[in-house]
């Protein structure tokens, strides 16, 4: 795992958003995974801003995102449907029918599952995979004790995570408790995965998914694992890992080596 420590927030985000960048203007016609949350809001933003000063089209990209709350329309507030909208689509010359998300008010959840999943496989599979991180170590919607094998399918919420998201939704409307996410398998199988990370309250699940063992109490961990993942860490979400010192030795100011 490469590993990348900037000395803040907005240099992690315009170091990760500049990978983003460099990769689909080498690869004009790639095939992007994309997240959601509060970090990848930022990044969206630099994503516009290049688009908008000339420097990056995304109108031969195609983007199949994370996840979805189930029961939730395309239309609806907090849908990830339109958080991609608002964060990114309505702003860039991307082609609409080129994004992809699961379409959570699907009658048949576990069918849509399969649908999505084969979507993927269909399309070639997915080039570059964005990602952040939950505070328990989830990726995706793959909260802890999710098998990291598993594939597309609908996740149970755990309490932290719903309360995390609550700020998304109106006073007095319940969460959703359960979504569509790509399993850590499918995620595994992305050529190459980009990991942002920012704040202190990320440093203990950085930690576990650098430096700890791999096991399904931490679902990130299996990316140690995958041969291409780059984690963009602030110097507040790098706090607490014990090698440091080192990542910062291989990758000075987060910089890349003769060998990158």
């Amino acid at each position: 795992m490469k590993v990348l420590i900037l000395e803040d927030a907005a240099a992690a985000v315009a170091r990760a958003a500049g990978l983003v960048s460099a990769t689909v203007i080498s690869r004009p016609e790639i095939v992007l995974g994309l997240a959601t949350g509060g970090t990848m809001l930022p990044l969206y933003a630099d994503l516009r801003r290049r688009h908008a000063e000339g420097s990056l089209s995304f109108a031969g990209v195609t983007t199949f995102n994370l996840d979805e709350y189930v029961g939730l329309a395309p239309a609806h507030p907090g849908s990830y449907h339109t958080y991609m909208r608002e964060a990114l689509f309505d702003h860039v010359d991307i082609d609409p029918a080129r994004t992809h998300l699961p379409r959570g008010d699907a009658a048949d959840p576990r069918a849509e599952a399969q649908r999505y999943e084969q979507a993927i496989t269909d399309r070639g599979g997915i080039d570059l995979q964005l990602l952040g991180i939950g505070r328990n170590g989830h990726i995706g919607f793959n909260e802890p004790t999710s098998s990291l094998g598993s594939r597309t399918r609908i996740k149970t919420l755990t309490i932290e995570t719903r309360e995390a998201n609550r700020r998304y939704f109106t006073e007095g409307e319940e969460v959703p408790r359960y979504a569509l996410s790509m399993g850590i398998g499918t995620i595994m199988e992305a050529r190459a995965c980009l990991l942002l990370a920012t704040g202190s309250t990320k440093a203990e699940a950085c930690a576990r998914m650098i430096e700890g063992a791999i096991g399904a109490a931490c679902p990130a961990t299996a990316l140690q694992m995958h041969p291409r993942v780059t984690a963009v860490l602030d110097r507040e979400a790098a706090a607490a890992l014990e090698l440091k010192d080192y990542y910062d030795h291989v990758h000075p100011e987060g910089g890349d080596t003769v060998f990158d």
